[in-house]
């Protein structure tokens, strides 16, 4: 007879982790941030926050964006238009005069050439900030407002300016096109819209 196989119980992937969705900011949240780094005189930062919250990106484009991508020239435009890596599909963003005057004060600082990332790391090996490092500066912003860095990330960034855009206008489609999704029930699902209209409904009900 052949020996029985002894097989090691697998830990689920899950375990000890917090997972779920990211939450997104309010606008108070977003102001004491944009505050503290205005305050603190970190351009790269601030002009880091602004760009991701008015671009709605994945950390993989937010941080690969190059001069070029935003400006003509010397002129910040206020709408911009990049292909996405994980999708391949075209996707359109606002540039608001806050996160123009922010971006502009960076590349004069950097004297940034129009080839250049946008976000330029410090370490050699490395021509633009990582995802990682991009994750790191979000748990900073998040920590320095006193919450919990652990139930946000950089999904709160893409997910802060749609999730007021619906709140206020409860105008899916449109938060369908700016997050550059394909199918409205992704943005379902990743706005947690469902979820906050059912709560909203029954916190209006008074038993």
């Amino acid at each position: 007879m052949y020996p029985l196989a002894i097989y090691k119980k697998r830990e689920p992937w899950n375990k000890n982790k917090l997972v779920g969705q990211k939450l997104a900011l309010k606008l108070q949240q977003i102001w004491a941030i944009r505050v503290r780094l205005e305050l603190s005189g970190h351009v790269r930062n601030l002009a880091l926050f602004n760009l991701a919250l008015d671009s709605k990106l994945r950390g993989c484009d937010l941080v690969s964006l190059k001069v070029r991508d935003i400006a003509q020239g010397t002129s910040i435009q206020s709408r911009a238009m990049i292909t996405q890596k994980k999708t391949g599909k075209t996707v359109q963003f606002e540039i608001t005069k806050n996160t123009r005057d922010s971006v502009k004060a960076l590349i004069l600082r950097d004297k940034l050439a129009t080839s250049d990332f946008l976000f330029k790391s410090r370490k050699t090996k490395s021509d633009h900030i990582s995802t990682r490092q991009y994750g790191r500066i979000v748990d900073d912003w998040i920590e320095s407002i006193n919450l919990d860095s652990t139930q946000y990330g950089t999904h709160t960034m893409r997910r802060t300016k749609p999730s007021l855009i619906y709140k206020k206008t409860k105008n899916l489609r449109a938060c369908q096109l700016l997050l550059g999704h394909t199918k409205l029930e992704s943005t379902v699902r990743y706005l947690g819209i469902e979820v906050d209209d059912a709560l909203e409904i029954s916190e209006s009900i008074d038993i």
